[in-house]
């Protein structure tokens, strides 16, 4: 029988690497909304509201957020108006999700989000009743910070949501496969 070193051992992938997890994000102008699932519980949970700064800044840490995550697909809400036709936060939404495919190199998929932050409000009222926010200190390590309020943002919760109907619709699909 081959002995494996320890290091070559360390260097394999554990098997919660191998699985991943999907990233769902909650595009908007000031604000990106983060949620993450884990590949095989397939449980949505919100994780964090990024604050946008420009293209640039904003794909760099999205590319490290993948990296430290071990993102395997990415979900973006598609925010078509109520009659299903696409304006315009809809094709700048496409544009954003078009840089995530090229820059990152991992697949993503567009969700229908109609009616998700009205969705995400009603959670945080009815279910959460608390607002926890993710900040980064000086020596780079993330804590949780808990605003006045107490209550989640309605962007992270928006973004659960995305997630929460795509993990529905997947395990529906494999279902009937």
């Amino acid at each position: 029988m081959k002995q494996i070193s320890q290091e070559a051992a360390a260097s394999r992938p554990t098997a919660a690497q191998k699985q991943g997890k999907i990233l769902a994000l909650d595009y908007g102008r000031a604000r990106i909304g983060v949620a993450l699932a884990d590949s095989e519980a397939r449980i949505a949970q919100p994780h964090d509201t990024l604050e946008r700064v420009n293209r640039n800044e904003d794909m760099r840490r999205l590319r490290e957020f993948v990296r430290d995550h071990n993102i395997q697909q990415i979900v973006v809400g598609l925010p078509l108006r109520l009659d299903g036709s696409r304006g315009e936060m809809a094709e700048e939404t496409t544009r954003f999700a078009n840089r995530l495919r090229k820059q990152i190199g991992i697949p993503v998929v567009m969700m229908d989000e109609r009616l998700t932050s009205w969705e995400a409000e009603r959670i945080l009222e009815e279910e959460l009743g608390r607002r926890i926010t993710h900040v980064t200190t000086r020596d780079g390590k993330r804590r949780l910070l808990r605003n006045a309020q107490g209550k989640y943002t309605v962007d992270a919760i928006a973004a659960m949501v995305i997630l929460r109907e795509y993990l529905s619709r997947e395990s529906g699909t494999e279902e009937r496969a």
